[in-house]
């Protein structure tokens, strides 16, 4: 029987395997069941299955689209620390640690409230001059 140090190294190098087959899988898999043909159509960028026109260069997004990915971030990122606090809840003190994790969740609804007073939520509808 191997030692049991030896048999922890067995199960790093079968996960990491396991990894590595998950990750090349996909790309191997694709490369097998694609499209033999090329043509104008399949060299052209998938977009929603839309025709893609004009150049992509010329496209500019209004700063909305940006408020909102980085609102989105900032709340993901503050919504994460809630899952350590979700999985170490036993090992608090009761009232001190619901105390907390409520004061923690209300900072996060008056961030949210003040970003919707400011009008950060509001999408500005634009009009086409006729």
């Amino acid at each position: 029987m191997p030692a049991p140090h030896v048999l922890d190294f067995v199960y790093i190098i079968v996960v990491l395997a396991g990894g590595i087959i998950a990750g090349v899988a996909p790309f191997v898999i694709s490369d097998i069941f694609r499209p033999r043909t090329v043509n104008k159509k399949t060299l052209l960028t998938y977009e929603c299955g839309m025709d893609p026109f004009g150049s992509a260069w010329d496209i500019r997004f209004g700063a909305a689209y940006y408020l909102y990915a980085l609102i989105f971030l900032a709340f993901d990122v503050d919504i994460l620390y809630l899952f350590p606090v979700a999985a170490a809840y036993d090992r608090v003190s009761g009232l001190h640690g619901v105390l907390v994790l409520f004061i923690f969740v209300g900072i996060l609804t008056l961030a949210i409230a003040y970003v919707w007073v400011k009008g950060v939520f509001t999408w500005a509808i634009k009009r086409e001059a006729s």
